[in-house]
C-alpha cells in the first residue's frame, strides 16, 4: 500500500469513526449511563452544579465507548486492507492472513488492556475453534492477538494458544513496514481538527439536553440538586420510576 492509498483510508476510516460518534451522542439517554455512576462521590467532591455532573459522566461514558468505536473504525479496517487479508465469519477473529504455508489468525483489539484469567481462556477457545475448522488446510496455524498501541509483547504460554503484539511489533508484523505505526498519526494531517469541529455542537446540545433533563428530574425547584433522589436512582432496590430507560 502506497502513501496515497493509506492517507486515503486513513481520511476513510476517521470519517467513518467520527460518524459513530455522532450517532452515538444523538442517541444517548441520561439515565443509561447516569445509573453507572457513583453519586457519593459526586457530592463528596462538593460538587453544587448539574452541568459538571452531566459533563464529568458524558465524558466518562463517551471516552470509554471512543476506545471501543476507533478500533472498530479506524484500527480493525486498516490493519485488515493493509495486510491484504479476508475478514474472519469466526466469532473473537476478525481477519485472517494467508499464505502458501501459514495460516494467521488476527483478533485485534485496540488497546493492550489487562485481560483476566477467564477472557484469556475465552480468546483461546475461540482461536482454538477457528483452528479446528481449519485443520484440513495443512498449514501451520499462528493465533495472534493484536493491539492497535502498546508495547506488550509475549509468546504463547500453557493457559494460552496466541501470541500478543502490540504497537510498532503488531503492525510491522501485518504490513511488512516499521514505520506503519508512525504513518496512522502521521497521515491523519489535519482531518481530526476538521472532525472535531463538526462533532462540537453535537456534544454541547447533548450537555444542554442532558443539564435540562437533570434538573427536571434530580433537582428541587430552587435549583439545588436532590442528593437522596439521585441516590435512589442509582442504588434503590428493585423497582422505581426511574426504572424506565
Amino acid at each position: 500500500m502506497n502513501t496515497e492509498e493509506l492517507e486515503s483510508l486513513i481520511s476513510r476510516c476517521l470519517r467513518d469513526f467520527y460518524e459513530r460518534r455522532l450517532q452515538k451522542v444523538r442517541e444517548l439517554r441520561l439515565q443509561a449511563f447516569l445509573r453507572r455512576k457513583n453519586p457519593y462521590l459526586f457530592k463528596a467532591l462538593g460538587i453544587q452544579k448539574a452541568s459538571e455532573i452531566v459533563e464529568r459522566v458524558l465524558a466518562d461514558y463517551i471516552s470509554a465507548s471512543d476506545e471501543t468505536i476507533f478500533g472498530d473504525a479506524f484500527f480493525e479496517p486498516i490493519a485488515r486492507i493493509a495486510s491484504g487479508s479476508k475478514v474472519s465469519d469466526a466469532e473473537g477473529v476478525d481477519f485472517v492472513i494467508e499464505s502458501e504455508e501459514r495460516i494467521t489468525a488476527v483478533a485485534l483489539k485496540s488497546g493492550p488492556y489487562p485481560y483476566n484469567a477467564s477472557q484469556k481462556k475465552r480468546q483461546s477457545q475461540e482461536f482454538l475453534a477457528v483452528r479446528s475448522r481449519l485443520y484440513k488446510l495443512h498449514k501451520q496455524y499462528d493465533p495472534i492477538l493484536g493491539h492497535g498501541y502498546g508495547r506488550l509483547k509475549s509468546e504463547p504460554t500453557k493457559d494460552r494458544i496466541y501470541r500478543d503484539r502490540s504497537g510498532q511489533a503488531f503492525w510491522t508484523e501485518i504490513t511488512g513496514d516499521p514505520d506503519f505505526y508512525l504513518k496512522l498519526g502521521r497521515l491523519m494531517k489535519d482531518e481530526p481538527a476538521k472532525h472535531r469541529k463538526e462533532y462540537a455542537p453535537a456534544w454541547d446540545a447533548a450537555i444542554n439536553r442532558f443539564t435540562a433533563e437533570f434538573i427536571k428530574d434530580f433537582c428541587f425547584p430552587d435549583g439545588s440538586i436532590d442528593w437522596e433522589k439521585l441516590v435512589q436512582f442509582v442504588s434503590k432496590d428493585k423497582a422505581s420510576k426511574f426504572t424506565k430507560i
